[in-house]
């Protein structure tokens, strides 16, 4: 969180806010219910679950900040990068009902639910389904450097 904290944002606007529910409280059972089914299966393992949250409009002038969401994504890349260092694993998640959540956690109006990111240590890979070790135990695929990387125009 701390890693978060430090994350730039436009205007120094800092518009994230982390709702962070432990296992067992009523703040992560919220959390863990606005998750589609299919995040809710492995989810529940996770000892720490964070509702990402942005605030849409600049304090300064009350006027939208186009870029709310790319700074809440930038301190949420800050936070897992520590969270790594720091031998922790994390996931993200859009898979999710932004609505439910920011409903049931009560999230003023101005703020918007943007993502979730579970937290936890790696579990064994026996502990997984045979869906789940399929998905989890398969080497990552990357779109190759030339693909992202544009020296020129853009020509897609």
């Amino acid at each position: 969180m701390e890693a978060a904290r430090w994350a730039p944002s436009a205007y120094n606007e800092q518009p994230w806010r982390f709702i962070v529910g432990e296992k067992g409280t009523e703040v992560y059972n919220h959390i863990l219910e606005s998750l589609v089914e299919w995040n809710q299966l492995w989810a529940v393992n996770a000892p720490v679950l964070v509702l990402n949250i942005a605030k849409q409009l600049f304090t300064h002038n009350n006027t939208p900040n186009d870029t709310y969401k790319y700074d809440l994504g930038q301190a949420v890349a800050f936070m897992i990068i520590e969270a790594m260092n720091q031998g922790v694993v994390s996931h993200q998640m859009s898979g999710f009902d932004s609505d439910m959540a920011e409903k049931s956690l009560n999230i003023s109006q101005g703020y918007h639910a943007v993502s979730v990111t579970a937290f936890g240590y790696q579990g064994h890979k026996d502990m997984l389904t045979e869906d789940f070790a399929q998905l989890e135990l398969k080497p990552r695929e990357r779109k190759n450097f030339d693909t992202i990387v544009i020296r020129g125009k853009f020509n897609d």
